[in-house]
């Protein structure tokens, strides 16, 4: 069950940036990730609400959900979106493959599990492979909007790995994943719309059906099954091991661009993928320890 949950996070997580990239346009980036939470939380709530499974999560448990819902399912994605307009895709995910450390040194801070030199060589071989998988964009050199770029793809990284302690917790206190990604998903809604509205960022309508597709694929198969199947994980193995996805699912993307976009492979990208997939062989021949249920 574990496998079959951290392939489909890799591979939906791998895909999404088709869509992506068909939803920029006319529509605003701040409105684009609007629709598509907003789409996501409605599918997720109507159909636990249809099924009969829709539970209020008691008081307690509220402060943790709003937790969630900004760390993942808001703040962190502007943060990812206006990183691209300084700095390449691949850059962002070289940098997004730093929630692996941020994971394991926040789940040593709030919840006391351990790093294991495994754990550790792990996410430095897969930081490593995309590094050298990225090499060409990164030897474009550093100059201030690249550092910016840099800066907030890391905050965006720091928020989606806090997101994961607050799902975690969440877990532990008996919050199935599923119920706390739907009213996280709606929260993060609400915190959106605010946005949109403080800000005057026009309501720009979906031009046109293949924006529409895209955003029902990342809504539907992104968000709602890629993030339940993701966090289910966490919940399972812990979220150290969870976020080896971050490293994967862009080696995913350079296969599907080499097969679409003509993407031509250099030596420092084969050795990247082979740095990698070493590192992903490294990190689930751990066994997952104990760990404290609460934080």
């Amino acid at each position: 069950m574990n496998a079959l949950l951290f392939a489909a996070a890799v591979l939906i997580w791998g895909t999404t940036w088709i869509a992506i990239t068909v939803e920029l346009g006319p529509v605003p980036v701040l409105v684009s990730v609007l629709y598509r939470f907003a789409l996501a939380a409605a599918i997720l709530l109507g159909g636990l609400a249809v099924t009969g499974r829709l539970t209020v999560p008691a008081l307690r448990h509220q402060p943790f959900l709003v937790a969630q819902a900004l760390c993942l399912f808001c703040c962190n994605f502007l943060c990812f979106y206006a990183a691209t307009g300084f700095i390449p895709s691949g850059l962002v995910s070289v940098v997004f493959s730093l929630a692996t450390l941020f994971n394991a040194v926040n789940g040593r801070i709030l919840f006391g599990t351990p790093i294991t030199g495994r754990v550790a060589l792990a996410a430095l071989l897969g930081f490593t492979g995309l590094v050298l998988l990225f090499a060409r964009e990164l030897s474009a050199g550093l100059d201030a909007g690249t550092l910016k770029g840099l800066g907030l793809a890391t905050l965006g990284t720091l928020l989606f790995s806090l997101g994961n302690m607050a799902s975690r917790r969440n877990s532990a206190a008996g919050v199935p994943p599923l119920q706390a990604n739907a009213w996280s998903m709606g929260y993060g809604t609400l915190v959106l719309l605010g946005l949109v509205a403080g800000t005057g960022t026009p309501l720009v309508a979906p031009p046109d059906t293949a924006y529409l597709l895209a955003l029902l694929y990342l809504a539907a198969i992104g968000t709602v099954v890629g993030f339940t199947a993701y966090l289910s994980l966490v919940a399972r193995i812990g979220p150290a091991q969870a976020a080896y996805a971050t490293v994967l699912f862009p080696v995913v993307a350079l296969a599907l661009s080499t097969l679409f976009e003509g993407y031509r492979w250099h030596w420092t990208g084969l050795l990247g993928l082979a740095v990698a997939l070493c590192g992903n062989i490294l990190m689930f021949s751990e066994r997952p320890t104990r760990r404290p249920a609460t934080a």
